[in-house]
């Protein structure tokens, strides 16, 4: 990209009101800062009905077995690994579920990887090793809308005939030419001119917060609005564990306690046992009945 189409990208404009930003003192920059990231949020609010269609997508890839993949160089490539990695924990999500290809591989989070994400065929090969199948959907993440990594990898996507999206910051980018859906969260100039780690960054990090918690919902991974997958590896979470079974079940703390030790603190199957006063044998049969569903579990176990 030349110098010409680059200030073409409200991205890389210089931002008005920040134009004395070295003098201005600690106190206005916070407040243009502050006022700056209100924008973040409407500029995301317009792009929600491409939003919702792709979480269709990931929906139904997820209920055929599908991944979900996000790549990006830079700070696109660690919003998506920040994304990612929250999954498993979260929603006892298999780590391959939710998968993040950033350029210049993992140890590009902390340490920046110079010239990786210029190549087309870099961003192919590193999605290519993944397996990529037709069920998998595949978010290319760049706020300039141009990253080549990012347009390998999507292109290779299409050909594969997996579910292809761009993510950015540009309206008309280029990344948007190689997808099924594009998402163009317009946030406009930075405040520190081309620093897209500031709004664009947050944009971005708000839209995949929306897309994987919404598709996790959707297949099954909360009742009313409690975790009931959360993974309860550690003491905290445990503690967290025995909250959501005693709030959503409405028992007290210590049989909410007791019901986890027989479930070895799965929160979904402890809630349907106290629901429904069945055994977690039964359970796990409603359960995977109900595709993991606890209200129809529930109610399919109340019928009996």
């Amino acid at each position: 990209m030349n110098m010409d189409m680059l200030t073409k990208l409200t991205t890389e404009r210089q931002n008005p009101k920040s134009l004395e930003l070295d003098q201005m003192p600690v106190s206005e920059i916070l407040q243009l800062m502050n006022e700056e990231d209100r924008f973040v949020a409407d500029a995301v609010a317009k792009e929600l009905p491409s939003i919702e269609q792709v979480i269709e997508k990931v929906r139904e890839s997820f209920q055929q077995g599908g991944r979900l993949f996000y790549v990006g160089a830079g700070t696109s490539g660690r919003i998506g690994i920040l994304d990612s990695v929250e999954c498993p924990p979260t929603f006892s999500t298999p780590p391959e579920q939710v998968q993040a290809v950033m350029a210049g591989g993992e140890q590009a989070f902390l340490v920046a990887v110079e010239g990786a994400e210029d190549e087309e065929v870099t961003g192919r090969d590193d999605l290519s090793q993944r397996n990529l199948t037709e069920n998998d959907v595949v978010i290319g993440i760049a706020a300039s809308g141009r990253t080549p990594y990012v347009i390998g990898a999507l292109k290779f996507a299409q050909e594969i005939g997996a579910t292809a999206v761009s993510l950015s910051s540009n309206k008309n980018s280029e990344i948007s030419e190689y997808v099924d859906y594009a998402i163009e969260v317009e946030t406009g100039p930075e405040v520190l001119t081309g620093s897209t780690r500031l709004k664009a960054a947050t944009a971005h990090k708000m839209v995949l917060n929306m897309i994987s918690t919404i598709s996790m919902v959707k297949v099954g991974k909360a009742y009313k609005n409690y975790m009931i997958d959360v993974k309860a590896s550690n003491h905290k979470l445990r503690e967290r564990a025995k909250l959501i079974v005693a709030e959503a079940a409405d028992v007290p703390y210590e049989e909410a306690e007791a019901v986890l030790q027989e479930t070895e603190f799965q929160v979904k199957p402890a809630i349907v046992m106290i629901m429904t006063d069945q055994p977690y044998e039964s359970v796990k049969l409603a359960l995977k009945t109900s595709n993991g569903f606890v209200k129809e579990a529930i109610q399919q176990l109340l019928k009996q």
